[in-house]
């Protein structure tokens, strides 16, 4: 296991903490390889009940790691960028596949691919100054997993899609994308503790529990819809729409910064 990815056990708790805070806790695909291989490990062994995620620091995570060459590594044709996305699916469902329950612990901005990893976790508990949403599409891009309308509702999930725009905890809680929401100084006390009571049952009647929550979803074709969200969203990445193609114009000449504050501006009212 690298610096990237810490792990603790308590009792029969597992936290895995993902650590890249000057990076805001993105995800690049070596971690996203790591992190799936420690989850099968804890998944796999019997002294581990429930698994809390989180990131190091002020932050959950960003999503995606803009700064990685993903290009150079998928390529820009449909193709390609349908690989990525697939691979992106693979790694945000690993909390779901996991047979055990998962918590994501969440602190800060939690974006994009974060977030959508948040939201594959069977419980999110959140502090009072968290940030959730999925801005992909104002860089013309789009979320791998569009599990949020499964989780909120077709309407709420339509207006923070087709916006990008980011709510506060509060929000959050209220359209059931957040389970609890505590002080930031009470978050990891709070989420530990429900962790502790979740571990006090039987590690069987946690893992039916769970597979007969997950097979509701997806017989109600909750597979399915993530399969057609990858297929209409390569075609998106591939597409070099306007707002792409000034936004790589822009972080070629003054860099990745610029560029988001640049696409960013554009919403301010």
């Amino acid at each position: 296991m690298t610096d990237e990815l810490l792990l603790e056990i308590s009792g029969r708790v597992a936290h895995l903490k993902i650590n890249r805070q000057k990076a805001m806790n993105s995800i690049h695909p070596g971690l996203m390889a790591e992190l799936t291989a420690m989850f099968q490990k804890l998944d796999a062994d019997d002294a581990v009940s429930v698994i809390v995620l989180s990131g190091v620091g002020s932050h959950f995570g960003a999503g995606y790691d803009l700064k990685f060459d993903w290009e150079g590594k998928y390529g820009r044709e449909v193709l390609g960028q349908r690989k990525m996305l697939q691979d992106c699916v693979e790694f945000e469902f690993v909390p779901w596949r996991c047979t055990k329950p998962v918590i994501a612990m969440v602190r800060g901005f939690c974006l994009a691919g974060s977030c959508e990893l948040a939201m594959m976790c069977c419980i999110t508990i959140a502090s009072d100054n968290s940030k959730f949403g999925e801005p992909e599409i104002r860089f013309s891009t789009s979320p791998p997993v569009v599990v949020m309308p499964w989780i909120v509702g077709l309407k709420k999930a339509r207006e923070l899609l087709y916006t990008g725009d980011l709510i506060d905890a509060r929000e959050a809680h209220q359209i059931g994308m957040v389970n609890r929401i505590y002080p930031d100084a009470e978050l990891e006390a709070q989420t530990f503790r429900l962790a502790r009571r979740m571990a006090a049952i039987s590690v069987e009647g946690l893992k039916t529990t769970k597979a007969s929550i997950n097979k509701g979803a997806e017989i109600a074709g909750f597979l399915q819809a993530i399969d057609y969200g990858v297929e209409q969203g390569a075609m998106l990445d591939a597409t070099e729409t306007a707002t792409l193609k000034t936004f790589m114009e822009i972080r070629g000449r003054e860099g990745l910064t610029a560029a988001i504050r640049w696409r960013e501006k554009q919403f301010e009212e």
